[in-house]
């Protein structure tokens, strides 16, 4: 472990997770991203955001190969975090695998209740793919709630037989009924997440949903036909065993499934890129895995 991730972790340890426990709100956790995402979410050079009709938001960092796309939903446990807060981490795996991301807008739960969000980005699933996109040229990826979600969204193109060409997420919640026992075992250990937020935070998700929905906790969905997955998360995460249960229901399913996990690392550490050389390294495996299924055709 980098002397960088200890101390970042100490950050979080001492700051962030005291404050996301007392934080009185979905609305100030909102404004609080908004706030904070530019000093702690680092971007690289020549980031190009492009706002374009239909609440598709098109970021890159350099030079991208043409009719290929990462179709990349953000973080922020539902209730916060945009395409803008999300922008460094976007830009940074464009530049580091070649391809354009598109990241949609989608409702937060406090704007509007489950299954809004899960509607949203089907809808812009949608319009890329009016904008000529075929599945096999599309990458789902996203990181925390929006991994997740990207995985809801993967489940329901399995479905109708429009599998993308793979799927990449960082740290995701796949499981809003709350069955996974890291919540308990790593409630200490997870140096950001505070856990006693967790069921209050579900019940501001889900709303009258039921928690095991496959559009709100992937886990409980089916993937036939599944394209190949990457999964990475923090052994020290209490969403540990999100991410872990999800990879054997995937490869259950029958799907090629490549798992990272980091002992010590946090929640979602790609978006602290530029910070820790651990995000750096993943999201270069990470560019590569995009890479790859881009170029698999055989499929």
């Amino acid at each position: 472990m980098s002397w960088q991730l200890t101390t970042l972790n100490a950050g979080l340890r001492l700051l962030a997770k005291p404050r996301l426990a007392r934080t009185p709100g979905p609305e100030d956790a909102a404004r609080d991203l908004d706030h904070h995402a530019p000093l702690f979410m680092r971007q690289p050079i020549h980031l190009l955001h492009l706002r374009r009709p239909g609440g598709l938001h098109w970021i890159s960092a350099g030079r991208c190969t043409p009719r290929q796309v990462i179709f990349y939903l953000h973080g922020g446990g539902y209730v916060s975090g945009s395409p803008r807060t999300h922008q460094g981490v976007m830009a940074r795996l464009s530049l580091l695998s070649g391809v354009e991301v598109c990241a949609p807008d989608y409702p937060l739960a406090q704007e509007a209740p489950f299954p809004a969000a899960f509607d949203a980005v089907s809808v812009a699933w949608e319009r890329l793919r009016g904008l000529g996109y075929a599945p096999e040229q599309v990458v789902l990826a996203g990181d925390s709630a929006g991994g997740g979600l990207a995985l809801s969204l993967l489940a329901q193109l399995c479905a109708r037989d429009e599998a993308p060409a793979g799927a990449l997420v960082f740290s995701p919640w796949t499981d809003l009924a709350m069955r996974g026992e890291s919540l308990r075992r790593n409630a200490g250990a997870d140096p950001f997440l505070p856990v006693e937020r967790i069921l209050e935070l579900v019940e501001i998700v889900a709303g009258r949903g039921r928690r095991d929905d496959p559009r709100l906790s992937p886990l409980y969905a089916d993937f036939p036909g599944c394209p190949p997955v990457r999964l990475c998360w923090g052994e020290s995460e209490i969403l540990c065993d999100d991410g872990r249960r999800m990879a054997a229901r995937l490869r259950q399913a029958g799907a090629r499934v490549e798992v990272e996990t980091h002992p010590l690392a946090p929640h979602a550490w790609p978006v602290f890129d530029g910070w820790i050389p651990e995000a750096r390294a993943t999201l270069r495996r990470s560019a590569r895995f995009v890479q790859e299924v881009l170029g698999d055709t055989s499929r």
